[in-house]
């Protein structure tokens, strides 16, 4: 008996959208260092892949979607004292710590998930994909010649996960933005970006699309970028596709445009998921619509649809800060305060508990 589920990642807490069913923390984290021009538009992470949790594993499952890490933790240190090679457990730490931004645990973690797990399951497929991110994540605080070694450690996790399932529709978005991303001498490449969006179009072709205009906004060539973002649309209407197009609006200025891209997918909203995270982030860095971005957050706070894809306590923490910046002390220090009791260590090491 399993679990399936599938889960979908700002102030400077989350310094770009995460955009979900692509969330490249790995790879927006690793060049947000050196290794890219700074021109190049990075969304700060993650989708969660499709899980099949065990029985055993299931409160932690759920305990990380609702952003409870500490708890979390505490479940998966004590499944695994009795069972050290369940690949799942492993794999749902690396997450517990990649929430936080621990690189190194999580590096530890997704490493034993891999090789715990078999190579037939798409459990692994879903463990490399997360092992790349870490990767990513570490290489964000490395060296330009230690980040380069990371940055191949990124593509050959994100290239294994498309091999071992190549329905793995996470894992094929973040391999399209590694390769619009990276640099050639580390693996990235326009052909190879054009190439995977052509294997993807038949089968996804909303994701194609929105390769191909990421694409195309690295080249500079806006119209059609814009057009790509449209098109996307039009494949799959849904408030993803429509925050996507605002975090290209957003990225160039086009702040009114942002606006109304996010109240477009605003009204296809029936979940209050991550989605709703990303276009308070984009309406934050438009200088548009407070209210609005604070009404999203609280929505996503209050709903069954949060995941680690946009953790609860950073949540908080980007809903403290928003209030704090509108001079509503009382409430941003509440706010921080149910961060901290969500994700103690992260909270005592980002300063984020107190409203600092």
């Amino acid at each position: 008996m399993s679990m399936t589920a599938v889960s979908s990642p700002t102030s400077s807490l989350f310094p770009f959208p995460a955009l979900r069913l692509r969330m490249l923390a790995a790879v927006a984290l690793l060049f947000a260092s050196a290794l890219l021009p700074a021109q190049a538009q990075l969304p700060f992470a993650d989708i969660a892949s499709a899980d099949r949790v065990s029985p055993a594993n299931v409160p932690a499952f759920r305990a990380l979607q609702e952003g409870r890490v500490d708890e979390a933790a505490a479940l998966l240190h004590s499944r695994l004292a009795s069972s050290a090679g369940d690949a799942i457990a492993h794999q749902l730490l690396c997450r517990v710590y990649y929430a936080q931004d621990a690189a190194d645990e999580a590096i530890r973690e997704c490493e034993l998930a891999v090789s715990s797990g078999s190579a037939s399951s798409p459990d692994t497929s879903d463990s490399e994909l997360w092992l790349g991110r870490a990767y990513g994540m570490k290489a964000s605080h490395a060296g330009p010649i230690a980040g380069f070694k990371l940055a191949r450690k990124v593509q050959s996790s994100f290239s294994r996960a498309v091999e071992l399932n190549p329905s793995n529709l996470a894992a094929l978005n973040d391999l399209g933005e590694y390769y619009v991303a990276a640099p050639f001498i580390v693996g990235g490449g326009d052909d190879k970006a054009k190439a995977l969006a052509a294997q993807m179009m038949p089968r996804f072709p909303s994701s194609a699309h929105r390769l191909l205009a990421r694409l195309a906004d690295s080249n500079k060539d806006l119209g059609t970028a814009e057009s790509e973002f449209k098109q996307a649309i039009a494949a799959q209407k849904t408030p993803e596709t429509w925050i996507d197009l605002a975090h290209f609006y957003e990225g160039h200025g086009r702040y009114d445009e942002a606006l109304a891209a996010v109240k477009s997918g605003l009204t296809l909203d029936r979940t209050h998921g991550p989605a709703l995270v990303d276009a308070a982030s984009i309406l934050t860095a438009a200088h548009r619509a407070p209210d609005l971005a604070e009404r999203c957050l609280r929505d996503y706070l209050a709903s069954h649809a949060k995941s680690d894809a946009a953790p609860a306590f950073k949540v908080h923490v980007q809903l403290s800060r928003l209030l704090a910046a509108r001079g509503d002390n009382a409430n941003a220090s509440r706010e921080a305060d149910a961060a901290a009791a969500l994700a103690s260590a992260f909270a005592r090491r980002s300063g984020s508990s107190r409203g600092q």
